[in-house]
């Protein structure tokens, strides 16, 4: 069972530490997962144009084929605008919708307002239903503030979130698994 964390930007280091906390904490809880973390920053990927997944260039596929192998996601993304990045949206639009359906995914997102967290529940969340993906009921999001020099999550609430999510993904796709195999037999 590999969860997927995925950093959705390719600027700043925030949001791929919070990511990285909860694949960490993930697997503290349930030694038995695999995990893996997709940095965005760490690959040239090219704009979704609508052809054929192997006609992209080798970053492209690489990303392509992490996502698809993935067997429930941790994602997360710094607000800009108001909004997730482009990259993120980019990467989404690269998947097939096929590849995410009956999947788990929790939510991360960074952000310099309060308000912010709003973009988990009007942007990421329709995404996830889209894709007819399962959703964590909470999810985090860090402000600044949240933040220590060495770009750490430092404030307990939000650590406390980060545990809540990663015990909740992995008690959602270990639930669907045995639901599963009820179903095959």
């Amino acid at each position: 069972m590999k969860l997927l964390g995925i950093s959705g930007t390719i600027i700043g280091s925030k949001t791929g530490a919070v990511v990285q906390q909860v694949l960490e904490e993930a697997k503290l809880q349930h030694p038995d997962i695999e995990i893996e973390f997709l940095d965005l920053r760490d690959y040239t990927i090219q704009f979704c144009d609508g052809r054929d997944p192997s006609a992209y260039s080798e970053d492209t596929k690489k990303v392509i084929e992490i996502i698809s192998s993935a067997d429930f996601y941790v994602i997360g993304s710094p607000i800009f605008q108001g909004s997730i990045t482009g990259a993120l949206k980019n990467v989404f639009d690269l998947i097939h919708p096929q590849v995410f359906r009956n999947k788990v995914m929790g939510f991360i997102a960074t952000g310099g307002t309060y308000q912010h967290y709003l973009v988990i529940e009007n942007q990421l969340k329709p995404i996830a239903g889209y894709f007819r993906a399962f959703v964590a009921p909470s999810y985090v999001y860090a402000h600044t503030t949240h933040f220590n020099q060495k770009n750490e999550v430092a404030d307990p609430e939000v650590l406390g979130r980060i545990k809540n999510l990663a015990n909740e993904v992995v008690y959602m796709q270990k639930k669907l698994q045995v639901s599963e195999l009820e179903i095959l037999n």
